[in-house]
């Protein structure tokens, strides 16, 4: 019973600190949707500090322990959003996974390197790297208390219990009882919608990453007597955390809380009494790893794949249909230029550093295959190497020949990859990532503990073959070969990527359904790619292992994967010859740095990191970025010489035709339609004026900031074309309402708006009043949806102009237009599904009284407040998204299909809700697919086919004929 005691208690301790990790991934995860692979680096960072203020400045501990918790760790947050994350929320996750992987590369070398340069100034710093032992935030030496026979704790580990108790509290009364915790949750639950309602996600993600970074430094300096300053140990703490983080399904603050101190209980009694463990080296450490892999396996689900397509969509490829010469040429040049310098210019170490570089290059085309390729993240590469190279030595020790020795072990890496990528392949994403991780620390902690496989710590010669004459144990002969090589295996590649099976590869990249759709086996296309390039990197390992002559156990760890696939992906994966310039830099550029700016081992850690930064700003890569700004460059250079030609050429035409045929053409113009136009615009508006009693030409004025007129609800370009019910050009105006006010609450002007370069809307024009409902209908696809996110900000308009109330609102986004007043009603309920009842009226409406009022309204929402919104039935949900409006009606409702999903009997509450807001001085924009029931409330209605608004007029020119033309393409 003792020892069960003493294993909960040690166990606690862990899990407390696992606890307050998985809680900080969580809570940064939800708010701006990043795993944080470097929340271990600002643990290591902040511990770190603390480290230094404590013991090298001789700070209190206190103080120094506050300073870096509530205010470096939450600081370093805070820059980290504004910086980097907020941009990476926009770009493809592969690119999200790889450049926090980079900030975790980062972020300790930073640190050490910041220790050595202060050492170097002469302050009273500490040596930092690997120290043990270290005080924590109690007593130094810690004290010691007896509670039984052999059961004792510790004043660190009672502060830590204690400190993170407060903590749990504290973070429940923040997520449950403030205003901050329930917009939290409900970014977590619906972002988007959590700008429509006027909050600001980015400041909502800013906080919560601060948070985050401050539970990160406050896991770090309680964990320092414990951990001391090992950023591999750090890491390694992160990684076992996630497991909990994953318990909490990336949502839920208290599952992970809980599941991180589970998680330091279970795995103290599996190291203590699974007595199995005892005959396999390593298997005690690896526990943590293979529950972080069964959870995975158990608890993560993927999401639906149909309809989808892949978020990193690929870059133009400016260089297609291309000939060769112009594709390849200069990469055939490069490398017939390298392999002559090897027997020309470069002295034998330059030689071997070239050589080096052409090595790992081959390593780092196979993440080619899998992430440039198949769009998944292994991070297990370096377990291929390794199994691979161990292997190849083990056989050449028994005299196998180094082909023979190369050929198996290539074949026994592609195989591990395949075991690898069996219970893998079901995840997806960061899922994947962590799980070939933890895969990889398994290898890393038991499988190359072996000791017939490792050799000791000697490991295994892998001596350079000999062919012949070719002895490749001259830098020089290897670098030549290696040139062939890498440029046999990128041609290879390349073939490949265009190749059938490269075309299905691509398929099941970017979207899954749809090649199975087609015929294509998703999983054995990933399989394929999985096993192909673990043998790649098996090969590449072998070579790179031959030209260090000996491969070890800790050469090539699970961390070292990390800084290679930081480094390739910064340059470009999509392409293997940018993994050739990726071995390159990363052989190359750490001897410059040596030779010209510092002999710091922490400088190139750095930089490499940071290259996966940069992948925020050039998702896919450094390399992959220059070809496309060159063409860019090269289409804004022909714009402007065509530009120029074309004013040269209309200067000479205006010169020549001054008094001839352009100028009588104008005239023409001018005396003909456009007096047509003029006379017409002048009979309507008129005739307007004269049905509306209007004051004059300065009313009219005022009724368009612009100063042009228009009936109510009308584009203000009036647009020609068949009206219904009409038959004229343009249609006829209506009278303004009584409740309608001079000035549209909301107007789009010739708005085009697209997605990913690909344009929906055509120059759309609407006009909403106040007190007005504009119907907008049109078949699937018209554009209607596009038009409601351009006027509530969700999508920026690029061309035209929305104004709001008169003032020019183009470039503001969601959150300022909800705060003018703006309130899109979205499609599929704009409600929050995880919040209960009254927390999603308690977000719109702050004051009791009004909740109470539509509680008053509607008796079966007062009495389920405290269910999940999500539970209701569709036509409760919709009350619950239009209910609170009814206390505080918005200027401006944009309702984007409010019938849909109803029955009959509750799209007529919906719209008798709707006209009660028009009553209350509201202007309404509806959009509707079903024309039937909109019209009985409309007052104006505008047809949208292809991206245009095709007629707009009032509700009473509408008919059933020209209705169906319009919706139709054709009469009845």
């Amino acid at each position: 019973m003792g020892d069960l005691l003493v294993f909960v208690l040690s166990g606690l301790v862990s899990g407390a600190l696992y606890a307050l990790l998985a809680t900080g991934l969580v809570l940064s995860y939800s708010a701006s949707g990043l795993f944080n692979f470097a929340h271990g680096a600002t643990a290591y960072l902040c511990a770190l500090t603390f480290y230094e203020l404590h013991s090298g400045l001789g700070w209190p501990a206190v103080p120094a322990a506050l300073l870096v918790v509530f205010v470096l760790a939450p600081g370093l947050g805070w820059a980290l959003d504004r910086l980097m994350f907020r941009r990476l929320a926009r770009v493809g996750e592969t690119a999200q996974i790889v450049a926090t992987i980079g900030l975790l590369v980062a972020l300790p070398a930073g640190g050490l390197w910041a220790v050595e340069l202060l050492a170097d100034a002469g302050a009273p710093v500490k040596p930092a790297e690997n120290q043990f032992g270290l005080p924590g935030v109690g007593p130094s030496p810690a004290v010691s208390w007896q509670l039984a026979d052999g059961v004792g704790i510790d004043s660190d580990q009672l502060i830590t219990w204690v400190v993170t108790a407060l903590v749990a509290v504290a973070l429940w009364v923040l997520m449950r009882h403030t205003r901050l915790g329930l917009r939290l949750r409900a970014a977590v639950d619906n972002r988007s919608l959590t700008e429509l309602r006027g909050i600001s996600a980015d400041r909502l993600s800013s906080v919560a990453w601060m948070i985050a970074s401050g539970l990160a430094g406050l896991a770090g300096v309680l964990a320092t007597p414990l951990l001391g300053l090992s950023a591999h140990d750090f890491t390694l703490f992160l990684f076992v955390s996630a497991t909990a983080a994953v318990i909490g399904r990336f949502a839920s603050v208290p599952l992970a809380f809980a599941g991180g101190l589970g998680l330091g209980v279970l795995q103290n009694l599996v190291a203590g009494y699974a007595s199995f463990a005892e005959d396999i080296t390593g298997l005690r450490t690896a526990v943590p790893f293979l529950i972080l892999f069964g959870g995975l396996l158990v608890l993560t689900r993927r999401a639906r794949t149909a309809g989808t397509a892949a978020g990193d969509a690929p870059p133009v490829d400016h260089l297609a249909g291309a000939s060769w010469l112009r594709r390849w040429g200069g990469w055939a040049a490069g490398a017939v230029l390298l392999g002559t310098a090897f027997y020309t210019v470069t002295t034998p170490f330059w030689s071997g550093l070239l050589a080096q570089g052409l090595a790992i290059a081959l390593v780092f085309m196979s993440f080619t295959v899998v992430t440039g390729l198949g769009a998944m993240v292994s991070l297990a590469q370096a377990t291929f190497v390794t199994g691979a190279a161990l292997v190849a030595g083990l056989l050449m020790s028994r005299g196998w020949p180094f082909v023979a020795a190369l050929a198996v072990g290539t074949c026994v890496a592609a195989l591990l990859g395949a075991l690898v990528a069996l219970p893998a392949l079901r995840l997806g994403g960061r899922s994947l990532a962590l799980a070939t991780l933890a895969l990889a620390f398994l290898a890393d902690q038991v499988l190359f503990q072996l000791r017939w496989l490792r050799n000791g710590d000697a490991g295994w010669s892998i001596p350079r073959p000999v062919f012949g004459p070719v002895d490749l144990s001259d830098d020089r002969a290897l670098g030549v070969a290696l040139v062939v090589l890498v440029a046999a295996v990128a041609a290879g590649l390349s073939a490949l990527r265009n190749s059938p099976s490269g075309r299905a590869m691509l398929a099941v990249r970017s979207a899954p359904a749809a090649a199975m759709a087609s015929g294509v086996s998703v999983l054995r296309t990933k399989l394929l790619m999985f096993t192909l390039s673990a043998g790649l990197a098996g090969f590449g390992g072998v070579l790179y292992a031959s030209y260090n002559t000996r491969i070890t156990a800790t050469d090539f760890t699970a961390m070292t994967g990390l800084v290679w696939l930081a480094v390739v992906v910064a340059a470009g994966v999509r392409r293997p010859q940018y993994a050739v310039v990726a071995g390159l830099v990363f052989a190359v550029a750490p001897r410059l740095l040596a030779d010209y700016v510092t002999e710091s081992a922490h400088l190139p850690v750095i930089l490499f990191g940071l290259a996966g930064l940069a992948l925020a700003n050039d998702p896919d890569g450094y390399c992959a970025a220059v070809p496309v700004r060159w063409a860019r460059r090269r289409a804004a250079g022909t714009g402007r010489v065509g530009a120029k030609r074309a004013d040269g050429a209309a200067r000479a035409a205006g010169a020549g035709q001054a008094d001839g045929v352009a100028r009588a053409d104008e005239a023409e113009r001018a005396d003909g339609v456009a007096r047509a136009d003029e006379a017409e615009r002048a009979d309507g508006v008129a005739r307007a004026d004269g049905a509306t009693q209007a004051d004059g030409p300065a009313d009219r004025a005022a009724a368009d900031p612009a100063g042009r007129t228009g009936p109510t609800g009308i584009s203000a370009v009036p647009r020609p074309g068949p009206g219904p019910g009409s038959g004229a050009p343009v249609p006829g105006p209506r009278p303004v309402s009584a409740t309608a006010e001079a000035r549209p609450a909301l107007e789009l002007r010739g708005v085009t708006a697209g997605y990913d370069g690909g344009l929906v809307l055509h120059g759309v024009d609407l006009v909403v009043r106040r007190g007005e409902i504009v119907a907008v209908l049109g078949p699937n696809g018209a554009g209607k949806s596009t038009a409601c996110k351009v006027a509530a900000g969700l999508l920026p308009a690029g061309g035209g102009s929305v104004f709001v109330a008169g003032r020019d609102a183009t470039r503001d986004g969601p959150v300022r237009r909800s705060r003018a007043g703006v309130l899109l009603a979205p499609e599929g309920r704009g409600i929050f599904p995880a919040l209960t009842i009254e927390e999603n009226l308690a977000l719109y409406l702050r004051d009791a009284d009004a909740r109470t009022g539509v509680y008053d309204r509607f008796p079966r929402l007062g009495e389920r407040r405290g269910v999940a919104a999500g539970s209701l039935s569709g036509g409760e949900q919709q009350m619950l998204a239009l209910a609170p409006l009814l206390q505080r009606p918005p200027e401006v409702l944009i309702a984007d299909e409010p019938s849909l999903g109803l029955a009959p009997r509750v799209v007529e509450e919906v719209y008798a809700l709707l006209t009660e807001l028009r009553g209350a001085g509201t202007a309404l924009l509806l959009v509707e697919e079903k024309a039937a029931g909109i019209l009985g409330v409309a007052d104006t209605v505008a047809y949208l086919s292809q991206g245009r608004v095709s007629w707009c007029g009032p509700r009473a020119e509408v008919e059933a004929d020209r209705l169906t033309e319009a919706y139709l393409g054709m009469a009845t």
